[in-house]
C-alpha cells in the first residue's frame, strides 16, 4: 500500500459513475463468474484501492479492467487503472508529477503480456459492440518523453524456457487465450504470410473490415510468446507481432479509434524493440505521428518523428529516412511553415533516389514506392497551400505524378490522392477540374471502410463553399452532404482538422 490515492483509478472510476458499493458487488459477480466465487470484496476495501493505493491481489486487477473495460466502451488494462505491482502507475513524485503518466514504457518481461491483455479486452468490445473512443490520446511529447531512454536502449533476447510463477505474468480477463506452446518456422511462415494478406486488404478496402481478425490474430501472437523459443524463432514473432501491431493500429486509425490505434503503435514500438528491430519500432511510432497530424495536432508529431528517426538507430535505410521525412514536412505544412516543407522534402527526395537497395527492404517498407512519395509530397503542398495559394500548384503536379502510378489495387490512396487534387484545384481556381476529382474519389469511397477518407474529403468540402453558386458544384456538394456519414462526437477532443 502506497498511502496515496490511485489517481488513475480514481479519474476511470469517475467515469464510470458507480459507488464504491455497486463496484464491490460488481467485482464479486464478475469474479464469481470468471471461477473465483471465493472472492469477496466490500466497500472499504474498494476505498482502500482509490484513497490509500492499496493494490489487490489477483484476479481483482482482471476483474476490476473487464469491468472498467465493459462499462466505459473502450479497452481498460490494468496499466491504465495503476494496478501493476511495479511502483510506476498511479503514483506521484513528490512534486505531484506522475513519473509515467500513461504507464510508458512497461517493463520488457510485460509487453507479451499488455499486448495480450489489451487485445483480449479490444475483442470483448468488438464482440459486445462497446466499441466506442472515449478515451484520451497521450499527447506526443509524452509519448516521446517517456519511451526515448527506453527507446534508446537494446534488450537480450531471452531463450530460456518461461518462469511459471512470474508476478509480472498477466492473464486477460475472462477471454480465450492461445495456450503457450512452442511453434517452428513453418507457422511463423505463415503468420508472416497472414501479415502480408491483412495489409494488402486494408490498403485496398480500408481498415473497418478486417480490423476484428488482425486483432484477433495478433492476440494468439502474444499467447505464443509467452513460451520462450530459441532466440532466432523468438526475434521473428516479435516481428510478427510487431507488424500486426502496426496493423491494427492503422486500422483502429482508419476507423476513428484513435486512444485505441495509439496504443497498438506503442504496443508495436515495444515489440519491434523485443525484437532487436529499432528501425521498426521507429517507424510504428512515425505511424503516430501521422496520426497527430491528422487530427490537427502537428507539434506533437514533429516530437515523435525526433524519437522516431533518433531511436531507430544507424540502421535505417535511405528510403526509411525518405518516408520520415515526408511525414515531417507534412507536420510542419500543417504549421504553415513553408520554407521548412520545402527543405525537407528535398532531403526525402534526395535520401529516396539515392536509396539503391543494396539491402534487402523491410517486408514494412515495400509499399513506400515512387507514387506513395509523390502522394505524400501532394499532401503537405495541399496542407501548405491553406496558408500559402501558391503551394497548390506543386500539390496538383505531384498528385498527377501518384496517380499515374497507382495501379497496385491500393484504392485507399488513390481516393487520398484524387482528393488532395480536388483541393488543390479548388484552391487554384479550377473549380472544373476540382468537380472532376471529386467526383472520382466520392465514387471510390462507397466500397471503403477508411474513415480517414470521410476526413479528407470534409476538408475538401470547406473549399467548395465559394463555388456553392456554380451548378455542378452545388450538385457535387449536395452528393457530398447525402454521402457523409454522421459526424462522431469528438469525446477526446482529437477530432480531425475538417
Amino acid at each position: 500500500m502506497s498511502g496515496r490515492p490511485n489517481t488513475r483509478l480514481a479519474d476511470l472510476f469517475g467515469l464510470a459513475g458507480w459507488s464504491k458499493g455497486e463496484l464491490a458487488r460488481l467485482v464479486n459477480r464478475q469474479a464469481a463468474a470468471m471461477g473465483h466465487p471465493q472472492l469477496a470484496t466490500d466497500t472499504s476495501r474498494v476505498r482502500r484501492w482509490i484513497d490509500m493505493g492499496e493494490i489487490p491481489r489477483d484476479p481483482v486487477p482482471r476483474v476490476l479492467a473487464a469491468l472498467f473495460t465493459e462499462r466505459l466502451g473502450r479497452v481498460v488494462t490494468i496499466e491504465d487503472l495503476g494496478l501493476v505491482r511495479q511502483g510506476r502507475a498511479g503514483k506521484r513524485q513528490g512534486d505531484g508529477i506522475e513519473e509515467h503518466p500513461d504507464g510508458l514504457p512497461w517493463p520488457p518481461e510485460r509487453t507479451a503480456a499488455v499486448l495480450t491483455e489489451f487485445t483480449g479486452m479490444d475483442l470483448m468490445l468488438n464482440r459486445r459492440g462497446l466499441v466506442g473512443a472515449g478515451a484520451a490520446l497521450a499527447t506526443g511529447s509524452t509519448l516521446s518523453g517517456a519511451m526515448y531512454e527506453w527507446l534508446h536502449t537494446d534488450p537480450a533476447l531471452r531463450a530460456d524456457a518461461p518462469v511459471l510463477d512470474d508476478p509480472l505474468h498477466v492473464d486477460p480477463a475472462g477471454f480465450d487465450r492461445y495456450e503457450a506452446a512452442p511453434v517452428g518456422s513453418q507457422e511463423i511462415e505463415a503468420l508472416e504470410r497472414s501479415v502480408e494478406v491483412f495489409r494488402a486488404w486494408d490498403a485496398a478496402r480500408g481498415g473497418g473490415l478486417q480490423r476484428k481478425a488482425v486483432v484477433g490474430q495478433l492476440n494468439e501472437v502474444g499467447g505464443m510468446l509467452a513460451y520462450h523459443h530459441p532466440a532466432h524463432l523468438q526475434r521473428r514473432l516479435w516481428g510478427v507481432a510487431a507488424n500486426l501491431a502496426v496493423l491494427a493500429g492503422w486500422m483502429s486509425h482508419d476507423v476513428g479509434l484513435e486512444p485505441t490505434a495509439q496504443k497498438y503503435f506503442v504496443i508495436a514500438a515495444h515489440a519491434a524493440r523485443e525484437g532487436g528491430d529499432r528501425p521498426r519500432a521507429g517507424e510504428a511510432l512515425s505511424r503516430a505521428a501521422r496520426q497527430m497530424v491528422h487530427l490537427g495536432r502537428p507539434d506533437e508529431a514533429l516530437d515523435l518523428m525526433k524519437l522516431a528517426q533518433s531511436g531507430s538507430g544507424d540502421r535505417l535505410q535511405p528510403r526509411t529516412k525518405a518516408m520520415f521525412h515526408t511525414i515531417e514536412a507534412w507536420a510542419q505544412a500543417a504549421m504553415g511553415k513553408g520554407q521548412a516543407m520545402r527543405r525537407t522534402l528535398g532531403r526525402a527526395e534526395d535520401l529516396f533516389v539515392s536509396d539503391r537497395q543494396d539491402a534487402a527492404t523491410p517486408d514494412w517498407m515495400q509499399t513506400f514506392k515512387d507514387e506513395d512519395l509523390y502522394g505524400m509530397q501532394a499532401l503537405a503542398y495541399r496542407t501548405l497551400a491553406e496558408f500559402d495559394p501558391n503551394a497548390a500548384g506543386p500539390a496538383q503536379h505531384y498528385a498527377q505524378k501518384a496517380l499515374a502510378l497507382r495501379v497496385d489495387g491500393r484504392e485507399r490512396s488513390k481516393i487520398f490522392d484524387h482528393l488532395s487534387m480536388a483541393s488543390a484545384c479548388f484552391i487554384a481556381d479550377d473549380p472544373e477540374q476540382a468537380d472532376r476529382y471529386a467526383r472520382l474519389a466520392l465514387m471510390a469511397m462507397g466500397s471503403n471502410s477508411s474513415r480517414r477518407t470521410w476526413d479528407r474529403l470534409r476538408q475538401m468540402y470547406r473549399l467548395t463553399a465559394q463555388y456553392a453558386g456554380y451548378p455542378g458544384i452545388q450538385e457535387l456538394r449536395e452528393e457530398i452532404r447525402t454521402a457523409l456519414p454522421k459526424e462522431r462526437t469528438k469525446k477526446d477532443g482529437a477530432g480531425a482538422q475538417v
